[in-house]
């Protein structure tokens, strides 16, 4: 199909678009490439370890708390006169500006590992299910009548940020446009950390070569662009859900047969 919305003809797809849908191992590689998008975190290895909470544990020691009627509680001296004390329970879990009793660690590993086979065998399925019409209205996305079709490798030279929403808009997809441009914003403390607002997932533009469609489409919510070479399981199935509203560009298709991808 032209930029005009004219069918060209038709393109025998390559055999990755015959894979089996696989929904189980598109979730596990998705899992395993946002597990190393994760930062590790932890908290200071001496918090709530920091006041002296050196009290003895003999009976007729000073600074003892034995037969004091309080609990054998770790504490900290806040006044004392003479051989009387003030103090409150400190360093142990429970207590107030205590530890944590199991704190996050940084040397937690979050990694999560998937073999090679599998996580191409993911991106086979993920292909095949961008053609399948169903898994696309369950995503919620708003299709055109004639979809699936491929676009001519023309789109890849568009320079202008106008003339891509003119050509989407021509291919029929000005529900899916008006979709993806609402803005929801986010429950939670997030909204001041950065991500106020949540936006919707739309077309994904997969194209032979790095191009000027980089660009030119990056400032269209929801409109995503990625080489044939560098697509995987995250693109193609955001949120572990299959069947994403994709174009496919004529010379991406023959990349992918051509070089036998992801086999």
């Amino acid at each position: 199909m032209d930029l005009e919305s004219k069918e060209l003809g038709k393109v025998k797809l390559p055999h990755q678009f015959d894979e089996s849908i696989r929904p189980d191992l598109i979730k596990r590689a998705v899992l395993a490439l946002q597990s190393h998008k994760r930062q590790p975190y932890g908290v200071f290895s001496e918090a709530g370890k920091r006041p002296s909470v050196a009290i003895s544990r003999r009976r007729h020691d000073y600074k003892g708390s034995y037969g004091m009627g309080i609990s054998r509680t770790q504490r900290k001296i806040m006044s004392k006169r003479g051989t009387r004390m003030n103090w409150v329970g400190a360093f142990t879990p429970g207590t107030v500006k205590g530890r944590q009793a199991h704190p996050p660690k940084v040397e937690k590993i979050w990694w999560q590992k998937i073999n090679k086979q599998e996580r191409r065998k993911a991106i086979r399925s993920a292909i095949a299910a961008t053609i399948n019409k169903d898994l696309a209205e369950a995503r919620g996305h708003k299709l055109p009548k004639n979809y699936p079709f491929i676009i001519d490798s023309s789109i890849e030279d568009i320079n202008k940020t106008k003339q891509v929403k003119e050509v989407l808009l021509k291919l029929g997809l000005k529900e899916e446009l008006e979709r993806t441009a609402k803005k929801k914003i986010r429950a939670g403390r997030g909204k001041s950390r950065g991500r106020k607002y949540k936006l919707k997932r739309g077309p994904l533009l997969v194209v032979s070569k790095t191009c000027i469609l980089f660009k030119s489409a990056s400032n269209l919510p929801g409109v995503d662009v990625c080489e044939v070479k560098n697509i995987n399981a995250e693109l193609l199935a955001p949120g572990c859900a299959p069947g994403r509203l994709t174009l496919w560009s004529k010379a991406a298709i023959e990349i992918m047969g051509k070089e036998n991808l992801f086999k």
